[in-house]
């Protein structure tokens, strides 16, 4: 968790959840070896900068926002190979 540790942990968080969220959350965290307070900490920073790279925002000049939905509105061009990749079987296949 980048910044997470650099400060050490100054605050506390609560929070109440029911007997068989706790236990599944301490079977995982067992399995990877954590405590389950530093696998829940993780979990949740983990989930809240996902959220947080889905929320950005950029403006753009009224004019290259027409060009950028302009260009999004465009049919792709012809790609033979990416077609031929998507088209390939995994390794693992």
């Amino acid at each position: 968790m980048p910044g997470a540790r650099s400060t050490g942990r100054d605050v506390t968080i609560n929070l109440r959840a029911n007997r068989s969220q706790r236990a599944v959350i301490d079977r995982a965290a067992a399995r990877l070896g954590k405590s389950r307070s530093d696998f829940m900490l993780e979990a949740a920073y983990r989930e809240a900068e996902s959220v947080l790279l889905d929320q950005r925002y950029f403006q753009l000049a009224e004019k290259n926002f027409n060009k950028f939905t302009a260009a999004l509105d465009e049919a792709p061009v012809d790609n033979p190979r990416l077609r031929r990749l998507l088209r390939a079987n995994a390794p693992w296949e």
